[in-house]
């Protein structure tokens, strides 16, 4: 199999592997659930001049459901497992290696989301609690390698809409994408790619979330909190 089909699905059996574990121990399950709302509402009031900017609000948008959604994607992930050798057939080299940050992602965020929820006493989520399970799962190269897996995403979208070729490939691609089974990622593909062609550039929006995420991680790695004041530069 190609090297990065056998990466993109190790990556989703690590997802699956997470979603056992917590199945099997409903508490924790329960913890998952709310530490993942409560990273939307974090989202949401670090980037609210983002989401309420004219240029950048759907690319915002676009990161807090697509990226930071707290949305159960089983049923997705299983179906996109069956095909991805279909997948590396079908899609060009460039976007292959995009699916392959964001399996990566996924997976990776799975396991922080899991590693919290160990930690945590309760099901209700608070700033503090949150802050101090991020502090007790530590491992801050890996939280450095998530924010530069979500921007090696975010930047692939905005090398595609300067590529007019890539768009039309993408536009071909969804009868036979849709056949395969792929259409779920064909339309987050397609989503991103409009989103990040109506920004008319994305350097500064990048540039923007990057510096937030590592203020964010550098913030709580030195004892403060998930929801202090959002810095809007």
């Amino acid at each position: 199999m190609n090297p990065q089909a056998e990466r993109i699905l190790e990556c989703l059996h690590e997802v699956a592997a997470e979603r056992v574990r917590r199945q099997g121990d409903p508490g924790l399950a329960e913890r998952v659930h709310e530490i993942k709302r409560f990273q939307h509402l974090r989202f949401q009031r670090t980037y609210a001049d983002l989401l309420a900017s004219p240029r950048y609000s759907r690319a915002a948008q676009f990161f807090l459901d697509d990226l930071y959604g707290p949305e159960d994607f089983t049923r997705r992930d299983e179906q996109f497992a069956r095909v991805v050798p279909g997948l590396v057939r079908l899609f060009p080299l460039e976007i292959v290696g995009t699916v392959m940050s964001l399996g990566e992602l996924h997976a990776l965020s799975e396991q922080f989301d899991t590693a919290m929820g160990a930690v945590i006493d309760g099901p209700a989520i608070d700033d503090s609690q949150y802050a101090e399970a991020w502090r007790r799962v530590g491992r801050p190269a890996d939280r450095e390698r998530q924010i530069m897996l979500m921007m090696a995403v975010g930047s692939a979208l905005d090398r595609y809409t300067r590529n007019p070729l890539l768009r039309t490939s993408l536009r071909l691609m969804r009868g036979p994408a849709s056949a395969a089974g792929l259409g779920v990622l064909q339309a987050f593909l397609e989503r991103g790619f409009d989103t990040f062609r109506d920004m008319r550039g994305a350097q500064e929006f990048l540039a923007t979330v990057t510096r937030r995420e590592r203020e964010l991680a550098a913030r709580l790695f030195a004892g403060g909190t998930a929801l202090d004041p959002a810095r809007t530069r």
